[in-house]
């Protein structure tokens, strides 16, 4: 029975997941997404070219490969439209090769107009929300009250109207919100989504990935953000309002459990985050900001710095176990050449006591205990093999491996394609 691989990430989301699909799509017949919208950026670089995409699989570039936006994802039709014309722009159609889930969730002009409502009603207890209406969409979803693609085929207007008035009446009577000026220009990029969204073809996307599955296509989805933004098992509530986890991609592609193959976790070597919320590593100094220079941290959808620290492996290694992982992937090594020593988070000190599980709950009582090992001191951006790797560099993987009990099968070096190396 084939199988469908995933590939997620294991931090606080930016690991590089866009570049492994892309890298791996060859193998691949169907690239889908199970969840998150358009607060996802996934960055590939090729051919002298940098695109992010923000909705659409990551495997979009390969010629001959179907791609699938699956039913846990949440569409803005504005920003789809967006990506749309980005596309035609450097030559690619992809008319032909997206496929859309009707059960797929819209986000609405007054799903955006909440978002804002509600994080500039929490004041300085705001999450650092990227104001891009993801939170109400899910909270429509699940209080199901919720507008999906399919509607589109049917009574669309009638049905749109409600739910704006619904909107409307919250912004109005609870947030006393002024959206007058914004709604319309929102509306009428978003009625120009729909139209290009009507050139495309919606399925019911659970059939077509087990059918592709029977027929013996080889599948992989791809995740967003990152496993420690999981709504139920990260560092709530500075997180996602989706499971980002590999149990997402059951729920938010129509899969039975056995259906899941390999489970590719992504970190990088080391550790960031954007916006607010816990982050053990965190590193105030120089070092965080030769961290967040060398990388470029920051991020691809809201341009924000990225807050940038140590590899932490307590929060790792959890992920690890929530996933399932059986392959890691290291993104970015190349950013640490230039450290004479590399330090990496084994534990935690709580109230005077050292834990190693990570816990219920990250607060500014969260210490790291850390372990430091050598640098290597070379400048790896043009090593193509694992021969030529540095005798430090292969310390920290083994130390990695050793440490998580999950082999490092891929290790990126740079941006582009020909800087993956598989081991």
């Amino acid at each position: 029975m084939k199988k469908v691989d995933v590939l997620l990430g294991l931090q606080w989301g930016d690991e590089g997941k866009g570049k492994v699909v892309d890298v791996l799509t060859p193998h691949y017949d169907v690239i889908t997404r199970f969840q998150g919208g358009p607060n996802a950026g996934h960055t590939l670089e090729f051919n002298n070219i940098k695109h992010v995409l923000h909705t659409i699989p990551s495997g979009i570039f390969r010629e001959k490969k179907v791609n699938v936006i699956g039913n846990g994802v949440v569409l803005d039709p504005s920003v789809f439209k967006k990506e749309i014309e980005s596309l035609h722009k450097i030559g690619f159609d992809i008319t032909n090769n997206l496929l859309i889930s009707k059960k797929a969730h819209l986000i609405l002009p007054t799903h955006r107009l909440l978002d804002a409502a509600s994080e500039s009603a929490k004041g300085a207890t705001k999450i650092g929300s990227t104001l891009k209406g993801i939170g109400p969409t899910y909270r429509d979803k699940i209080g199901r009250e919720g507008l999906r693609v399919g509607d589109i085929e049917t009574d669309f207007l009638q049905k749109y109207e409600q739910h704006k008035q619904a909107h409307i009446k919250q912004l109005e009577d609870f947030y006393h919100f002024d959206y007058r000026g914004q709604l319309e220009a929102f509306e009428k990029d978003w009625f120009e989504g729909i139209e290009v969204l009507k050139r495309f073809r919606f399925v019911d996307s659970e059939h077509y990935i087990n059918k592709a599955l029977d027929e013996g296509k080889t599948v992989i989805a791809e995740g967003a953000q990152g496993t420690m933004l999981d709504i139920d098992f990260g560092s709530y509530p500075f997180v996602t309002s989706s499971n980002t986890i590999c149990a997402g991609a059951c729920t938010g592609l129509g899969l039975a459990p056995q259906r899941i193959g390999k489970v590719y976790g992504i970190f990088k070597a080391y550790c960031t985050r954007v916006g607010m919320g816990p982050f053990p590593t965190e590193l105030f100094n120089e070092e965080g900001e030769n961290l967040r220079k060398v990388g470029n941290e920051f991020g691809s959808t809201t341009g924000r710095p990225r807050r940038c620290g140590w590899i932490d492996l307590v929060a790792l290694k959890y992920s690890i176990m929530i996933n399932g992982v059986t392959d890691l992937i290291m993104m970015k090594a190349d950013v640490l050449d230039q450290f004479q020593t590399i330090k990496a988070c084994v534990a935690y000190q709580i109230n005077g006591e050292t834990c190693t599980e990570f816990p219920y709950e990250l607060n500014e009582k969260t210490i790291p205990v850390y372990k430091e090992l050598p640098g290597w001191n070379q400048d790896l951006t043009h090593v193509r093999s694992e021969n030529d790797f540095p005798e430090a560099l292969k310390s920290y993987i083994k130390f990695i491996e050793d440490e998580t009990g999950v082999p490092v099968t891929i290790v990126s070096v740079g941006p582009n394609r020909q800087q993956t190396i598989v081991r």
